[in-house]
């Protein structure tokens, strides 16, 4: 990657932790590599927290959990978490500005496979704000009916644990199956298993410039 592929990365999350979740070990990776790396969430989802927690509880736990990962350029919107469908347009052009600020080489966004409704808005719209990019869809597996697994990122033993404590700092999640360690090592080890390594996170290609 470091030979083919210069310039900044650009993680877009819907809401906070789809990031950490879809592509955090790679972070972790391409940050040791010396890549600069914009994390974008869209909602804070502010209107689900439970109210015997702090309504800005998703923001404070993501600043953590990005910290952690060793992300310096953080980025959270308002909008409203199952309403981006309304705000279609809104989002948009907030991608547009991110992509006249920061140019960046490379996207991550939710995959194509993803059925959430906020997802396939910042889906849909990051493909069309970031036409000359290369883009990559990281895979949620709850939201997932079926994915194209046809890209594959390598990690270490410490970026998968590194990507398992960035997660776990969600304190506020811990109710949601999926939020284990367990769970997050074995799709690592699965994706790996698949090309002969230990771990790996994988990705669909939506669109590679070479």
């Amino acid at each position: 990657m470091t030979a083919s592929l210069p310039g900044k990365i650009l993680i877009l999350a819907p809401h906070t932790d789809d990031g950490e979740f879809g592509c955090g070990g790679s972070v972790t990776k391409w940050l040791e590599e010396g890549y600069e790396i914009t994390y974008v969430a869209f909602s804070a989802c502010k209107t689900t927290i439970p109210k015997d927690l702090p309504s800005d509880i998703l923001e404070t736990e993501l600043m953590t959990a990005t910290s952690l990962l060793g992300i310096k350029d953080v980025r959270i919107f308002d909008f409203e978490v199952r309403y981006f469908s309304y705000k279609r347009q809104d989002i948009l052009e907030e991608m547009v500005k991110l992509n006249h600020e920061i140019k960046p080489r490379l996207v991550l966004t939710p995959s194509s496979a993803d059925i959430h409704q906020d997802h396939q808005v910042v889906h849909n719209e990051s493909i069309r704000a970031f036409k000359y990019s290369n883009l990559l869809g990281y895979e949620l597996p709850w939201n997932n009916m079926v994915m194209s697994t046809s890209c594959f990122s390598t990690l270490t033993e410490d970026q998968i644990k590194k990507k398992i404590d960035s997660i776990l700092t969600y304190k506020s999640q811990h109710f949601r199956h999926y939020y284990s360690e367990e769970f997050i090592r074995s799709l690592a080890y699965t994706r790996g298993t698949q090309i002969g390594t230990h771990y790996a996170e994988a990705f669909e290609v939506l669109r590679w410039i070479i």
